[in-house]
């Protein structure tokens, strides 16, 4: 969940107040004698926010002297990173690390809170059903779990019109790929009768209430804001500057008059990739000032390249990931020639000193695609150990994979360009507003 007083950039003194809840947090662990991972975690936090407060200050967190100076010095709507740390706006991410992206570190950066044992007890709490496997292993969320649990309506933006001024493609490129993505989504089993799927391209003359939210949201952000928080020049066309806007609209129930009868009070939770956040954060900031709710975050990580959480996943490369369109023999061979490897190179070796699954990509891409938590944790402790090689390994993975994308594409065929036109024709859902 995003922190509910972030708007932007933290300031140096809450910068300063985190870091010293942090040190209290890491002093209370020591006396209680917790868990030394637990503990390791809270140092490893607690060192990063004082990186943080020194990149802001100047000078080092000293206890009992807080900043003299309180604003924040905004870089791409980030305090400024320190050196080797990673990079993630909403167009690039990059790491270094074969463990891919430091998430605790990109949190306190972006001044977010970390989704915890408490908060997904609540969750199961409220709902009656055990959380997802995705909350539970701190990966990202599921749309159709939220849908099937909290039994609530789903609206998917599709962002052709930031795909035609970003991406070297024509409007109509960009429209077809939406209508394509569109298939994907329900392929996944989503209710028609419960979802919206708009494009921008197209949703934006349609709704009496959609283009007002925007101009209102237009008129209540400033080009130095919108340049400090997304790094925009002078030499960016103004579709570029004004699509934060349209980003921010379906935050807003009043965008979807057909769905919410026009009401301006109903609650939004935005699941998204964590680097999607700038947008969001503005979003949070403006909504009070146009008399609106500020809409809720669930930040997902990222999900790795074949070749190595520091290397990036791309169309053009046909190797770089798994793709739903390939076949069982495509999704072998890729995963035998081109997935990244934690283990020893030899037999002897791995047996002896066991695998490393922090950079391996196959036990990576299982903790997103196998559900049994049981069976993912011995798999964890056998590689770990070198009971199980990494040849094996990556046979449980294709295994996994195969018949998971093979009941997909059956599913993807169901879906028509009639099923896609229910999905994307504004009307009223399930529900009553």
């Amino acid at each position: 969940m995003a922190d509910p007083g972030s708007g932007g950039a933290l300031s140096p003194l809450q910068l300063y107040n985190r870091v010293s809840e942090q040190g209290e947090k890491v002093r209370s662990l020591k006396k209680e004698k917790a868990a030394k991972d637990e503990i390791d975690a809270a140092v490893k936090l607690l060192l990063a926010l004082k990186v943080d407060y020194k990149n802001a200050t100047g000078e080092d967190y000293n206890p009992g002297s807080p900043p003299t100076n309180d604003t924040p010095d905004i870089n791409n709507g980030l305090p400024p990173a320190s050196e080797g740390d990673d990079f993630v706006d909403p167009w690039t991410v990059q790491t270094g690390s074969a463990k891919g992206v430091d998430y605790d570190k990109l949190i306190v950066r972006f001044g977010s809170s970390k989704i915890d044992k408490d908060l997904i007890d609540r969750i199961e709490r409220v709902t009656g059903n055990k959380a997802h496997h995705f909350l539970r292993r701190g990966i990202f969320f599921s749309h159709r779990w939220l849908q099937e649990v909290f039994n609530v309506p789903l609206v998917v933006q599709m962002t052709d019109d930031e795909k035609y001024l970003w991406k070297d493609l024509t409007i109509e490129k960009a429209y077809q790929y939406t209508i394509e993505n569109a298939k994907d989504i329900i392929a996944c089993g989503f209710d028609v009768n419960k979802t919206f799927i708009l494009s921008d391209l197209e949703y934006m003359g349609m709704s009496s209430g959609f283009y007002k939210n925007v101009v209102q949201v237009q008129k209540h952000v400033t080009f130095n804001q919108v340049k400090g928080i997304f790094g925009f020049t002078d030499s960016d066309c103004i579709g570029k500057i004004s699509f934060p806007a349209i980003q921010a609209a379906p935050s807003f129930s009043s965008s979807f008059p057909e769905i919410f009868n026009g009401r301006k009070d109903i609650q939004c939770l935005i699941p998204c990739a964590i680097d999607q956040d700038p947008y969001f954060r503005m979003t949070r900031d403006v909504a009070p000032r146009i008399s609106y709710l500020k809409p809720a975050l669930l930040h997902s990580t990222f999900f790795p390249a074949l070749q190595g959480a520091q290397t990036k996943m791309s169309a053009s490369d046909p190797n770089s990931s798994i793709f739903l369109t390939d076949t069982a023999k495509q999704i072998k061979t890729k995963i035998n020639k081109h997935a990244f490897s934690g283990g020893k190179d030899t037999i002897e070796e791995h047996r002896k000193y066991g695998g490393n699954c922090e950079v391996d990509v196959c036990y990576m891409y299982l903790t997103f695609f196998l559900e049994d938590d049981e069976k993912l944790e011995k798999i964890k402790q056998d590689y770990t150990s070198g009971a199980l090689l990494t040849g094996e390994l990556k046979k449980i993975l294709i295994e996994t994979l195969q018949p998971m994308i093979a009941a997909h594409q059956e599913r993807r065929k169901l879906v028509t360009e009639e099923v896609v036109k229910q999905f994307m024709t504004p009307r009223k859902l399930a529900f009553n507003f």
